[in-house]
């Protein structure tokens, strides 16, 4: 075997061993993101129960409403809904800057999308401390604290993830092989705006 020869039987012997670590390495990425949508598919069930749990017992609780309180105040927590929604389509925009593998508008709509979640969950705080009743209002009081709390800790691990996923663009060469953390992250914040539009019209528009 010649010098010539062997040197073409390494390089397809490196083109192969090549070829296969990036089918392995897209084989885990598919299982992690299987595993990742059956967990949310497991949230979604608890967030159901929820919701089946509030249409029941306000379509058979008499004084649904806790004593003293008329109805909720809608415009403030339309307008963090506006804003929670449309960071749906700002980390969409994050996600295609990484992918064109533009760190910086990644970093940047990335960045605003935790504003944006950090906002929502400051409106839901200052709309708390303003409620004239509490968790132990009647079936209403907590139904309401219950769902709307169990949701805020979403969006404050939503947050938390996003946080982890800008550290994580600093390091070098972080996102060549692989950009499941980001996808699995962004999937996860769009579950979570989708499930405060549900609550959203449960709680404040149906009243």
């Amino acid at each position: 075997m010649t010098t010539l020869d062997r040197a073409i039987n390494q390089d397809k012997l490196h083109h192969s061993s090549h070829v296969i670590a990036q089918e392995h390495e897209h084989d885990e990425a598919g299982n992690s993101m299987f595993g990742f949508v059956i967990f949310l598919l497991s949230e979604s069930v608890i967030f159901l129960s929820f919701f089946a749990g509030y249409i029941v017992y306000k379509t058979t609780t008499s004084d649904w409403l806790p004593s003293g309180v008329e109805g909720l105040e809608v415009r403030e927590p339309a307008i963090n809904t506006v804003i929670l929604v449309s960071s749906s389509f700002v980390i969409y925009i994050a996600e295609r800057y990484l992918h064109d593998k533009n760190l910086w508008g990644f970093r940047f709509f990335w960045l605003l999308t935790m504003a944006m979640g950090s906002y929502f969950l400051y409106g839901q705080a200052v709309e708390w401390q303003s409620l004239k009743f509490g968790f132990s209002s009647g079936v209403f009081g907590g139904t309401f604290y219950l769902l709307t709390g169990f949701h805020g800790l979403h969006v404050f691990t939503g947050v938390l993830l996003q946080g982890i996923m800008l550290i994580r663009s600093f390091l070098p060469n972080n996102y060549e092989k692989g950009q499941f953390g980001v996808e699995a992250t962004s999937l996860f914040w769009h579950f979570v705006d989708v499930i405060w539009i549900i609550l959203f019209v449960l709680i404040y528009v149906w009243q």
